[in-house]
Order: C-alpha cells, then structure tokens, then sequence
C-alpha cells in the first residue's frame, strides 16, 4: 500500500499544449541497461508521442540515454518502446482516440516501487487563445499571491 514513487521525468510541455481529460499508468517494456539507466534519471519525454498500432501501444521518441557501463547490451536510445495496458483499457483508448481531436501523450516516467511506469494522458489539443487564456490566469493569480503576501507582511 505504502508503495514509493520516485519520478525521473516530467512533460511540462504537455500542459501547455493539450488539455488533459483522462490519465492511465502503462508498465514500460525495458532491456537490462535501459532500467539501469532509468534508475540514474538517464530519460526524456519531451518530444514523445504515443500510438496504437496492431492492438499493442507504443511510444515513440522516448530517450533512455545509453548506460555508461553496459558496453555491446545498450539498446537504440531511441527505439519505440511497447506500454503495458490491460486489453480493455486499450479498446477503451482506441474508441476515444477514434474521436476528433484527441491524442495520446506522455505526462511522466517514474518508478513504482521496483517497476518503471508511464502516465499516459488522453489529451485534446489546445488553440493558440486557449494557451494565451492559460497564461493570463496564471499571471493573474500571480499578481493575487503577490498583493496577498504583501497585505500579510503588514
């Protein structure tokens, strides 16, 4: 119950640019010096995307840095990487992606106990108003903290 979840990457970008409506945990398929190189933070998520092809998920342009001690075991960086999902949680995927305008992206890595994990988040993408509306609220609850802060030092 008590599990430790220690994160080693974060997709800020991803809350910028879609509107996440819906999060699931996917299990990673890893060679040997890949989950070494996790566990050293080695990973990135930035420009990855996911897919569903053939009933399996898939991520693309996730980069797990070679492992500096694992000589001829390292694995392509680069290479698409399958997700594990439960067959249902995939149909249920397929059926939301099929919609117009949603998307599959990456939102974190991060290890579960011993098993490295992905939060997926089943996102629509954002215009470029509703990035500037964002901006605006955050700015302007900014300026509330500020006024807030500085009311409470008086």
């Amino acid at each position: 119950m008590g599990e430790s979840i220690k994160l080693i990457a974060n997709n800020k970008k991803a809350y910028h640019d879609y509107f996440i409506e819906d999060n699931y945990e996917a299990g990673i398929s890893l060679h040997g010096t890949e989950v070494k190189s996790l566990r050293m933070g080695k990973c990135s998520i930035k420009e990855s995307f996911i897919r569903i092809e053939n009933g399996e998920v898939i991520i693309y342009g996730m980069h797990v840095s070679p492992y500096e001690k694992g000589n001829i075991f390292n694995k392509d960086p680069l290479r698409p990487r399958k997700l594990l999902l439960h067959r249902a949680e995939i149909n249920k995927l397929v059926g939301k992606i099929a919609e117009k305008g949603y998307t599959l992206v990456p939102l974190r890595v991060y290890f579960k106990g011993s098993l490295a994990k992905v939060e997926i988040g089943l996102a629509k993408g954002k215009k470029l108003y509703d990035k500037r509306q964002d901006i605006a609220k955050r700015d302007q609850r900014r300026e509330v903290e500020k006024e807030f802060k500085v009311k409470n030092l008086y």
